[in-house]
């Protein structure tokens, strides 16, 4: 394991990685792998990927870390397996399937018809072994205990659900690829198909092929990562996580007080809500919101 950088050690650069997580890793090891890798002093994800799913996490990098609220705002794609006749303890494929039904006599049109009632503002009940807390307390912890208490239903936003594949039979299996916000359980949604359809339904092979602007054909697998160079120079610039926003440019003057929390007056004076302030070079300074009254940029996250 590599010496932990002095106080006085160069910092490593601030950016995102998109990475290409493969199965049975946890994101957390993905992380600490990371971080080992590079002697970053701070670094974290965006967006957890369960252990046996793959795809696209984004890893964020020193002052990058700062951001990760506003880009689990990003929407999410993913490709999903959802395996129907059977139900699982955890709505995937970690658990032994049980038998509930018969698809032999389901069809993709039944498939499509059933999926199309998933887009838009849903209401859906996270899975028993999940994060999501019941009464302080973690469901998975609950859940393996042996106590029933599930978690409240919650509204998420699926933006399309559409089928891609189906292989129709006893063991019929739907692939489908699915839009959605920030907390939208996969598990659930295969659960929940398999309910509409009568015969009960769990998550297989799940895949997240977009984050946000990040896809995964330019996302880099952890074997193309050798040392802190070779991580370095595929980062991405922070800001290639943050929803659209407007930005402001700072001179110098400008950007040395920004950086001390100030307020400054900028020209064009930007709109109202969430505005991003950059360096004359480009580089993502800070995030904040216009004083309407003042007419000035009031920095709320600064990068260092």
């Amino acid at each position: 394991m590599p010496p932990r950088p002095s106080a006085d050690a160069p910092r490593f650069r601030t950016g995102v990685l998109n990475f290409d997580k493969g199965a049975g890793e946890t994101s957390f090891a993905v992380v600490n792998r990371l971080r080992r890798l590079t002697g970053a002093r701070r670094v974290g994800h965006a967006g957890t990927l369960d252990p046996l799913a793959t795809g696209v996490l984004p890893i964020l990098f020193e002052s990058a870390t700062r951001l990760a609220e506003f880009a689990l705002k990003l929407p999410k794609t993913y490709v999903a397996d959802i395996h129907l006749g059977f139900v699982t303890e955890t709505d995937d494929a970690e658990a032994e399937p049980q038998p509930v039904g018969d698809s032999s006599a389901i069809v993709s049109a039944d498939v499509e018809t059933a999926l199309a009632t998933f887009s838009g503002r849903i209401l859906q009940q996270p899975p028993a072994y999940s994060a999501v807390k019941v009464e302080g307390k973690r469901a998975y912890a609950l859940a393996r205990k042996g106590e029933a208490a599930r978690p409240a239903a919650r509204e998420v936003e699926v933006y399309a659900a559409s089928l891609l594949d189906f292989q129709a039979g006893p063991h019929a299996v739907a692939r489908v690829e699915v839009r959605c916000g920030s907390g939208t359980y996969l598990r659930s949604i295969a659960r929940d198909l398999g309910d509409r359809l009568g015969v009960g339904g769990y998550l297989g092979r799940l895949v997240r092929t977009a984050y946000g602007p990040l896809t995964l054909d330019q996302a880099v697998r952890g074997d193309e990562l050798t040392d802190a160079e070779s991580v370095s120079d595929r980062m991405l610039p922070a800001e290639v996580i943050l929803p659209e926003m407007e930005r402001v440019r700072l001179n110098v003057e400008q950007e040395a007080q920004v950086r001390q929390g100030r307020a400054v007056r900028v020209l064009p004076e930007p709109g109202p809500g969430l505005v991003r302030a950059h360096d004359s070079a480009g580089h993502l300074v800070a995030l904040g919101h216009t004083d309407p009254l003042r007419r000035t940029f009031v920095p709320e996250k600064v990068l260092h």
